[in-house]
């Protein structure tokens, strides 16, 4: 969550990646957003047992059932204790923090901590997220799906997902000093990107993620790079600094569901396999101050990865020029249309994005 004082851009960037839920892990320099997609392949899914793209992998020992291996790494998300270190990187920058994640019966407690940068910290217990910035003594307080947070495998519908993207086994390899074992969720197209997934044999906890892009690079990468599973749960690494709040400014962004017509727009063809996920107005200030900025933000999503749409009143004092950005796997395309400012958010080709902002239409009144 942004900052007071951030500027227009980088709030929109993160006001999108804190909704999105892909099937890739990360950190953003202000925000953990880590998640994946729990697929279910029929049981006559033909796999392809192919050699991995990464050298240290070699081919598994017996073929996997990929339905089952989706659904041990999606529950073991949620049913185990482990803690380490959480590695992400991509052409333009790399960082790390550490990791906690504890369940007590049907509770969840999560705790992030940046190693890099402003000291910041994330700790989420079940659907309630605090962002606490210490320096600036500011806690900011949320309601997230408990499933969106690393390594949960979110079930999106497998039947629309594997209508997009091809199952692959690709073999073994090791990931912080463990067994795993590596899967390849592979575009069917040029409209999304592909995601290679790597799973702890012994407990099925996912270990890395990578976005891969049509031409087979790597955009970018997460991956634990130190690991220890089935811990002894520690609620009070989360509930401790909780308590610990007095003289923090806390705050509680807004945001009021909506939806295209109540705004007055309508939309077209979206990208073949998309389908929206949630709309609403939001604050770019978390502090909610009289005169802050009013976005609508429409999120889209193909069961794997998500797309962000946020439309404002044009302002030349924050827009000052249309055009496109790229950060490892995200692509932001904004343009202006008459007195309209649009821009579009996500970890898809920028065709993608553009396809979305020309299926945008106000509608007549």
């Amino acid at each position: 969550m942004p900052l007071p004082g951030m500027t227009t851009s980088r709030a929109f960037a993160h006001l999108g990646r804190s909704l999105r839920l892909g099937a890739r892990l990360r950190w953003q320099p202000l925000l953990l957003q880590a998640a994946c997609v729990a697929l279910s392949a029929s049981a006559g899914l033909v796999q392809a047992q192919t050699q991995t793209q990464n050298p240290g992998a070699s081919t598994p020992e017996a073929p996997l059932d990929a339905r089952a291996w989706l659904m041990r790494t999606h529950e073991a998300a949620s049913t185990r204790n482990y803690q380490g270190t959480l590695v992400f990187s991509n052409s333009a920058s790399m960082s790390a923090s550490r990791v906690a994640h504890f369940c007590e019966g049907n509770q969840q407690y999560e705790r992030v901590e940046a190693m890099d940068g402003e000291p910041r910290s994330l700790l989420r217990h079940n659907d309630t997220v605090h962002t606490v910035w210490p320096r600036a003594k500011v806690a900011v307080v949320e309601q997230r799906d408990a499933r969106a947070t690393f390594p949960a495998l979110l079930s999106a519908g497998e039947r629309r997902v594997l209508e997009l993207y091809e199952l692959r086994v690709l073999g073994v390899d090791r990931v912080a000093g463990r067994d795993a074992d590596v899967v390849l969720l592979k575009a069917k197209d040029n409209l999304r990107f592909s995601q290679r997934l790597w799973a702890d044999r012994q407990t099925g906890l996912l270990l890395r993620s990578d976005t891969v892009g049509t031409n087979g690079q790597t955009l970018e990468s997460a991956a634990f790079t130190e690991l220890s599973i089935n811990v002894k749960p520690q609620p009070e690494l989360v509930t401790g600094p909780l308590r610990k709040l007095d003289g923090y400014k806390v705050l509680r962004p807004q945001m009021a569901p909506s939806s295209l017509a109540a705004e007055g727009w309508q939309m077209g063809a979206v990208p073949a396999g998309f389908r929206e996920m949630q709309c609403a107005k939001r604050s770019l200030d978390p502090a909610g101050q009289a005169g802050a900025p009013v976005v609508l933000q429409v999120i889209y999503s193909d069961g794997l990865t998500h797309v962000s749409l946020f439309i404002e009143p044009f302002s030349p004092q924050r827009h000052q020029a249309e055009g496109t950005s790229v950060v490892g796997a995200t692509h932001t395309f904004s343009v202006r249309r008459d007195d309209v400012w649009l821009t579009a958010l996500g970890d898809v080709p920028l065709e993608t994005l553009k396809r979305f902002v020309a299926a945008l239409e106000q509608r007549k009144r």
